[in-house]
């Protein structure tokens, strides 16, 4: 289907080699555009903290996630169950204020973060951190579940809701009215500083770093050609859904996140269970690489950044940008949509990220001294893989070693993936964009059109400036919302109480069993 799509265009280049050529350079002078652009942001984000190794942004998500597990008493374990429940839909009252049920938001929330991170961003960590990141990778993931009960908790209780049944949340409205309502100050300030980041995400990571390898895994399959090409195609298809608005995302995202998710993972079970003599071993590699490194660059250190760090970017836990979705929620009890996302960094980062590491390190790609157990680095101080692939093609060939024609089947998940994640953040970014220039079709048309182009531009551009500035930009978001949520969180342990209370009590009951 994809070969048939892009023949024409293919054709075309084909029969004029000069304009092939033309179309190429193009690539690359976007591309060199794009990294002098962004550089000086990327670093600052980046920078490592004073007299360490450890990027200051990482050491601030995984500071933030262990205060709210520990404030909130392990809340991610103890009310798991009853997410499930809500998410089921057993408490939920039709009448509520709201557009989407708890499922949609869910599966519209899940579908800007099971994406690309999954298979491109835990591949890059393993290649550069070792089997021992994914260990850090599950922690940071079981930690990031108290932060996304933060954040979504309080995008629901501070959302605005309109006269046409529409709604519009997130952590621009909580820290703006959660401040004036504890009477501090600088709450606009910071509403509108996470604004600006959410837009500069939504385009970096939520379409760019998506449409980028998307390219890179068709490419692969069909043969080079210009990766404006496949941005076009992809701006076109996602503009025809998010012109819907939030509505048009969650009937779709409900669809194609559970087939998505089956896919990518069944296929991972497929491979391990082939290769179960190696899950041993392959466990065995994760634990003793997560404190000693194993001959990594960097060691323990290298791993536990590459872990936190690929967590941070795959579930966003603490970045604010699922509070935005979750606002969307019919319900009239804050606290429920908080226990919902608590799913969210368990099924992205627990399991699919898991899948996707189990299945790269038992797959060989990875280059490894047979003499000192040790793995090969390259000049770059990365681990050396077969062929030299890095991120999503590494994925593909790890596949493919179990799975011969698995490059099929993981071209057909990457479009999904990047689709997905990037009508859920062209919503994200939307409704930044209309905190702050207003409500309004034109002004909303205005950015989706802003959106869609960034598509082409994330296509045609190369992995490293694109991935560096995905980064930078989300990451930014975490700065603000994570001061913003050690101000509001004594505001959601009084609802976490009375909602507590009330259940105890029988007060909350189900509306069907």
């Amino acid at each position: 289907m994809i070969r048939h799509m892009l023949a024409p265009a293919l054709a075309l280049l084909a029969a004029t080699p000069a304009a092939a050529q033309e179309a190429l350079s193009l690539d690359a002078r976007v591309n060199e555009i794009f990294a002098q652009a962004t550089g000086p942001f990327v670093n600052f984000i980046f920078a490592p903290f004073y007299g360490t190794n450890f990027p200051w942004i990482v050491m601030w998500l995984v500071v933030a996630a262990t205060v709210f597990t520990l404030y909130f008493g392990f809340v991610q374990f103890r009310f798991f169950g009853h997410a499930i429940r809500l998410v089921k839909g057993d408490y939920s009252d039709p009448e509520d204020a709201g557009e989407v049920s708890h499922f949609q938001a869910l599966a519209t929330a899940l579908s800007g973060t099971v994406g690309l991170g999954n298979i491109a961003g835990v591949a890059v960590a393993v290649g550069i951190g070792g089997p021992g990141a994914t260990f850090w990778m599950i922690l940071a993931g079981l930690l990031g579940m108290a932060s996304k009960f933060t954040e979504c908790t309080l995008g629901v209780k501070y959302r605005n809701e309109y006269e046409d049944g529409t709604v519009s949340g997130g952590p621009m409205y909580y820290l703006s009215k959660g401040f004036r309502e504890l009477g501090l100050p600088g709450g606009g300030f910071l509403a509108v500083l996470f604004s600006i980041f959410c837009i500069l995400g939504a385009l970096g990571g939520g379409n760019m770093f998506q449409a980028n390898q998307a390219h890179a895994q068709i490419s692969g399959i069909v043969g080079d050609y210009p990766g404006w090409i496949t941005g076009l195609v992809f701006a076109f298809v996602v503009f025809l859904v998010i012109v819907g608005g939030i509505r048009s995302i969650a009937r779709v995202t409900e669809k194609i996140v559970p087939f998505m998710g089956i896919l990518y993972v069944g296929a991972a079970l497929i491979i391990l269970i082939v290769e179960y003599d190696k899950i041993g071993w392959a466990f065995g590699q994760i634990f003793a690489g997560a404190f000693s490194g194993l001959g990594v660059a960097g060691g323990l250190v290298g791993a536990l950044i590459q872990g936190f760090k690929r967590a941070a970017f795959s579930n966003e836990a603490g970045v604010g940008s699922a509070a935005i979705a979750h606002s969307a929620v019919r319900t009239k009890e804050p606290i429920t949509e908080g226990f919902v996302s608590l799913l969210e960094p368990l099924i992205d980062t627990v399991v699919i990220c898991t899948m996707t590491a189990l299945v790269i390190t038992i797959s060989g790609q990875l280059i490894m001294d047979p003499e000192t157990g040790r793995f090969v680095l390259d000049e770059a101080g990365a681990i050396a893989t077969v062929d030299g692939n890095t991120g999503v093609a590494l994925t593909s060939a790890a596949f493919a070693e179990g799975i011969s024609w698995f490059p099929y089947v993981l071209a057909i998940a990457v479009v999904l993936f990047a689709f997905s994640t990037m009508i859920s953040w062209s919503y994200y970014g939307l409704k930044a964009w209309t905190y702050l220039f207003g409500e309004g079709r034109v002004k909303e048309l205005v950015f989706k059109l802003i959106f869609c182009a960034f598509v082409v531009v994330g296509a045609a551009a190369n992995l490293g400036p694109v991935i560096d500035f995905s980064d930078a930009a989300i990451f930014s978001m975490a700065v603000v919302n994570i001061f913003g949520l050690y101000f509001l969180m004594k505001i959601v342990r009084r609802e976490l109480g009375s909602y507590s209370k009330r259940l105890r009590g029988g007060q909350i009951v189900a509306y069907k069993s």
